[in-house]
This record gives structure tokens, sequence and C-alpha cells, in this order.
């Protein structure tokens, strides 16, 4: 790279901070000032703070289209939008009419502290952005030539160091720009690709067969996998943050509308460069590095910058994002429901969660080395936990017994996480009876909603 691409990089870097650090949190902000900045996000901001949240696994996405081509799209795309759909359609206004700070908060007006406790440490792990530090860690090697964990642990850092000190208004604030660079980056690079090597004709040429096919090369019960993790998105922190604190109900549903076209649009150029890279490099010994080989193989000077902080700008909100939103789990739901807490300490040990999250990600970055790898184990274990107990208790006419919720959140995400577990304890190394985990915790977790629910929505508390 040319030192005025590295100029851009850091002229971006130093706009973030100046943008995250411009108001502080005073030292008696409540909760809620930290946690939903007032309740007063406008539309443009919902949209632009979700958006770029939610597509912080850029380098993912390039990985799996290098190795699987059009089926990116059948796979991080539309199941998510459908699932999106339903939050907006069922549960944005529920969530903004319900004035509460988190989704633990809500488990506990309906199933009780100990519920919502279970329930806040599944989130904080999930939370955790422990894939989005590891594209840190490689763009720091693509970028700077750094060793990999030396990117992993100053990404980390410049991503969250005005999270401690400005909340939740610091990460829309930086949001917004990040949102515009995502965009303008990959648009300028599709745009060079297109113009350079044509497009249907010398994708059809130079790719793999199966990567213009709607599987990719990979078994139908691989790709319907996806489609249940997708269901996460129904419990989803970073959906329920921006809805909790959004200006009005109307911004919160409209806003995911908004949002899920932004998303189409995005992930027509992102699946798009990706094809692109597998024709143009197709020997890339790690495709999780395709996006910024690709452009450092077409760009010229300059807009090899652009593309490249566009890169880092959509990684960094996801960063920020998740690390904020597992420190407020940490500090709100954890110690607070656990009884280690006072309600008014929540902001300083939320900083204090923040600490610890930064720690806890770079770890498990440094442990897992496959982004979508970290999504699958995750969402495979999470989703089983929370995906009933949530719904009904925002949604649900059938509502659970005392105690059930709590064991369907124990009990679920356990197996699920001790089928994943298994295939360190085979000696084959493969997982139990091929049977994907995120499978047995649902079964278990419908079979607990089917016994120990009843029929009695006057029994939910009020929103």
């Amino acid at each position: 790279m040319h030192p005025f691409d590295y100029s851009l990089i850091v002229f971006y870097l130093v706009a973030v901070l100046v943008l995250g650090f411009v108001k502080r949190l005073k030292r008696d902000s409540s909760a809620s000032e930290m946690i939903l900045g007032g309740r007063m996000l406008t539309l443009p901001a919902f949209v632009a703070s979700l958006v770029s949240t939610w597509y912080g696994g850029i380098l993912g996405v390039g990985e799996y289209s290098y190795s699987y081509g059009l089926s990116n799209w059948l796979v991080f795309g539309l199941p998510y939008y459908l699932a999106a759909l339903v939050f907006a359609l069922f549960l944005a206004r529920k969530a903004r009419q319900s004035k509460l700070l988190t989704i633990p908060d809500r488990l506990a007006q309906a199933y009780g502290d100990k519920t919502a406790a279970v329930g806040s440490v599944i989130i904080f792990l999930m939370t955790i952005p422990a894939a989005y530090v590891l594209m840190l860690g490689v763009l720091a090697e693509q970028l700077f030539g750094w060793p990999f964990w030396v990117g992993v642990v100053a990404g980390s850092l410049l991503s969250v160091v005005y999270v401690y000190m400005g909340g939740f208004k610091s990460v829309v604030r930086t949001d917004l720009l990040q949102f515009g660079l995502m965009f303008l980056g990959f648009a300028v690079l599709l745009g060079v690709l297109v113009a350079k090597y044509g497009f249907f004709d010398f994708l059809a040429a130079n790719l793999p067969a199966t990567h213009l096919t709607w599987h990719g090369g990979n078994s139908g019960w691989y790709i319907a996998t996806w489609y249940v993790i997708a269901l996460a998105t129904l419990v989803e922190p970073a959906f329920y943050q921006r809805c909790y604190a959004a200006k009005t109900e109307t911004v919160a549903r409209n806003g995911i509308f908004i949002s899920i076209a932004c998303w189409a649009i995005f992930d027509f150029m992102t699946t798009t460069c990706g094809l692109y890279a597998r024709a143009i490099l197709p020997n890339l010994a790690n495709p999780v590095s395709s996006y910024p080989a690709l452009a450092l193989a077409v760009l010229p000077v300059g807009l090899l910058g652009l593309f490249m902080l566009a890169i880092l700008a959509t990684v960094m909100s996801t960063v920020d994002s998740y690390s904020f939103l597992a420190a407020t789990t940490f500090g709100n739901d954890i110690l607070r429901r656990f009884g280690l807490i006072a309600k008014e300490q929540i902001t300083r040990y939320s900083r204090i969660g923040l600490v610890l999250t930064t720690i806890l990600a770079v770890l498990m970055a440094l442990f897992f080395r496959s982004v979508v790898e970290i999504w699958y184990v995750f969402g495979s274990i999470g989703t089983p936990a929370l995906l009933l107990p949530v719904w009904s208790a925002f949604r649900g006419r059938r509502q659970y017994r005392p105690g059930w919720a709590l064991w369907s959140i124990i009990l679920s995400g356990g197996i699920s996480l001790v089928w994943w577990l298994s295939q360190y304890l085979s000696a084959t190394g493969e997982i139990w009876y091929g049977v994907k985990p995120i499978f047995p915790g649902l079964i278990v977790s419908f079979v607990i909603y089917i016994l120990g629910t009843k029929n009695d929505s006057r029994a939910l508390p009020k929103a």
C-alpha cells in the first residue's frame, strides 16, 4: 500500500476517536443514559447503527463466498432477512413499548430473576465479539504486516476505548460514519472489477461450476442449519437495544424494514466481489483474507486505501457495539441479578465489563481461527437456549409455568453444548451421529415448551 492509502486509514481512526469522545458520559449518568442514550434514536441513526453493527462479519462473508459462491446469499442473506422481517412485524413495537433496558429485564418480568440471570450469561457469551476481533487481526496482517495477535489486541483497544467514555451515544455517532464508508468502499471495488474484467461471462468462465449453484457444493442439511441459526435474530441483543433506544415505535419498526433493504444491496456487492476474488485469485491460502487480497490486486492508490478503511470500518462498527452489549449485560444483568452490585453501580461495573469483554474476545479470537466457525458454534448453543423463552416473554400466548423457562434455557443450551463437545470426546473426531448441535437443543426446547407451558396470556406481565 502507498503512504497515501495509509494516511486515509489514519485519518479515519482519528475521526472515529473524535466522534467517540466528543461527548463523554457524566459520572452520575443513569444506566438508561449509558445503555440507550436517552431513548432518542432517530430513523437515520437507527438504520445506520443497526445495518453497520449487524454486518461486521465482512471477512466471514468473504470467506464463505470465496469458498462456496452464490450460496452465500442463501446462507448469510435470505434467512436473516426473513428473521429480521419477523422481528419487525411481531417484536419491534413490543420491544419499544416495554420501556426496558435489556432482554433479561423482560425475562425477569415474565419468569423471575433466576431465569433472567441464567439468560444473561448466555447473552453475554453470545455478544463477546470474538469473530470480529479475529477479523481485526487478519486485517492488521494484511494492511500493516503485524503479527496476528498484535492486530487482535490493538484493533480491540481502538474499537472500545471511546465506548468506555461515551456509552451508547458514542457507538451510534461512529456507526453513522462507518455505515457510509462500508457502502462506498464496496461500490468502488465492484465498479472497478466490472470495468476491468466484465461481469457474468468472466465469472462463468473462471469459477468452479458449483460456485454458481444454490448450494455451492454443500449439503442441503448444512444450509438448512444456517436457516435455523438465523432464528438467533429473534433474540439478537443489538436489535432489542436499538428498538429500546428508538424515539418512537414507528422508528423501531420502519427502521428494520429499511435495514433489510440496505443489507440486501450490500449482500449483492459483497457476494459478487467474493466471486471475483475466487475467479482472479483461485489459490489463496486463507479465504478469510479474500477481500483485502482482491483489493491489493486490482485497486489503484487512493481507492485501495478507501476500500481497506471501509472493511476496517465495517468490522470496528460491530466490535464496539457488541463489546458494549456484552459489557452492559455483565453490569446490568449478571452482576445486578446475582445480587453483587446495586442499581446505582451499573455504569461503573459496565465499564469494568467492557475491559473483561475485550480480554475474553482476544483470547477466543486466538483460539478460533475461523470467523464462520465462531458464528456456527455460538449460534448453535445460544439460539436453542433463548429462542422460545424470549419469544414467549414478548409475544407468546402459551406461558411457561414457574421454573420451566429456567430449565428450558439450561437444558436446551446445555445439550447443544455437550453435542458440540462430543467431537472432542469421539475417537473419530466427529459430532454424535453427524447431527448438528443446534437441532438436539431445539428439540429439547420444544419438548419443554409443550410440557411446561399453558394457554394463559393474562399471566404474562404487561411489557
